[in-house]
């Protein structure tokens, strides 16, 4: 089992990277969602993400979720074979927390070192896009 840290990590590299790991059979636990970037211009990336809110209807969606440890497990999503077997097993894989759980407390945590994020400005933290959105965080 792979532990991940997602702070200071972009979501987009971040999650191709984990959705290669779930592939090959890891289970992967991935910590710290809402301190994963975007990069971007901050109101051009919560126009995106609101707009694709409010397509669809509450019966039928598509649903995009708020928080952001679900919006991190839907990026995931979006790069499995969600429609074979493999890559719905994938996914039952991956399990995503805000924050430190107490029952994985202080282990040594992995980091992809292609994911992080090096530049200074011009990105947006999922909590901050999930606070735009809506959630009601902590």
């Amino acid at each position: 089992m792979k532990i991940i840290d997602a702070s200071n990590m972009v979501l987009g590299r971040l999650a191709s990277n984990i959705a290669k790991d779930l592939l090959e059979g890891e289970e992967i636990v991935v910590i710290n969602a809402e301190k994963a970037v975007i990069l971007g211009n901050k109101s051009d990336i919560i126009s995106k993400y609101s707009q694709r809110r409010e397509i669809g209807s509450v019966r039928k969606g598509p649903y995009y979720p708020k928080s952001p440890d679900r919006i991190l497990r839907r990026t995931v999503r979006g790069m499995l074979p969600m429609k074979k077997s493999k890559g719905v097993d994938a996914y039952r894989r991956l399990k995503v927390y805000m924050g430190v759980p107490r029952e994985i407390g202080a282990n040594n945590f992995e980091v992809y070192e292609d994911a992080k994020n090096t530049k200074l400005k011009g990105y947006t933290t999922l909590r901050e896009l999930s606070a735009q959105l809506g959630a009601k965080l902590r």
